[in-house]
């Protein structure tokens, strides 16, 4: 059979991935559905991106990193203008389904809490809410245990000739990323002699303040629409998403912002 628009997109499979708890009782939940499996859509393509970044760097393949940050940049904007159609649905509305949710909560994201490793938000109680040896479980011990996007950034720096230190370069991968004033001198160097370097650390810190407006937006709309009620599956709500907030992926990139000029 010849491939179609339809087969190829398996779009008989897709559309009918939409299962509402509500069975039709509750309009919005349609939309609640749709909006966190596109975001998860998003996750994945932001990871396959990620990982590419990661190896573009390795391979010090600079022109394509450059574009592959300008894409994942452009899906965290798409991801951020999607809050504002969950937005339209008011608090009342939810309510009306919001009982049939039971356990399941955004916490339990696996692809997000693979990002955040990615990123060096590495927190190993977070890979107890997966079962050992499910597939979120098997992925997140991978990304827990390997090296951050920065990580490949610092040894790409070093592979360029710039004077990373060895003890930054041989960290454990199991560690949060933390704010090296080494590193900030070689960054402050960077941005007063290769432009094209700085321009790629620009893009970086464009990436990680997308993240972080993600999660601030993310954010107001749980405030929004559920206050400050506990959250479904038993999560803190917005007590657990405002200590999130305002914690950058690469502090080394903003912490040199007051540098400038000096």
């Amino acid at each position: 059979m010849a491939l179609t628009y339809s087969t190829y997109l398996n779009l008989d499979e897709l559309l009918n991935l939409q299962r509402p708890q509500s069975h039709g009782r509750a309009h919005d939940e349609m939309l609640f559905i749709v909006m966190h499996q596109t975001c998860e859509l998003w996750f994945k393509e932001i990871l396959h991106e990620v990982d590419r970044l990661g190896m573009c760097l390795e391979l010090r393949e600079r022109a394509v990193a450059h574009s592959t940050l300008k894409r994942t940049v452009s899906i965290l904007k798409v991801l951020v203008s999607q809050m504002d159609i969950l937005e339209t649905m008011t608090a009342a509305q939810f309510l009306t389904f919001r009982s049939l949710l039971g356990n399941a909560s955004g916490f339990q994201s696996g692809q997000f809490r693979e990002l955040e490793f990615a990123l060096g938000k590495k927190r190993p109680e977070v890979m107890e809410s997966f079962p050992e040896g499910s597939p979120s479980r098997v992925r997140l011990e991978k990304r827990f245990e390997g090296p951050t996007l920065w990580d490949h950034f610092l040894h790409y720096l070093s592979q360029c000739g710039y004077p990373i230190p060895s003890h930054v370069l041989t960290r454990d991968f199991r560690r949060p990323v933390a704010p090296s004033r080494q590193v900030q001198s070689v960054l402050l160097d960077v941005y007063s002699k290769d432009a094209d370097m700085a321009n790629l650390c620009e893009l970086l810190t464009d990436f990680d303040e997308g993240f972080q407006e993600w999660r601030y937006r993310h954010y107001k709309m749980v405030e929004r629409i559920i206050g400050r009620k506990q959250g479904t599956g038993g999560s803190t709500g917005i007590d657990y998403l405002k200590t999130t907030l305002l914690q950058p992926a690469f502090p080394d990139l903003w912490a040199i912002r007051s540098e400038f000029g000096r």
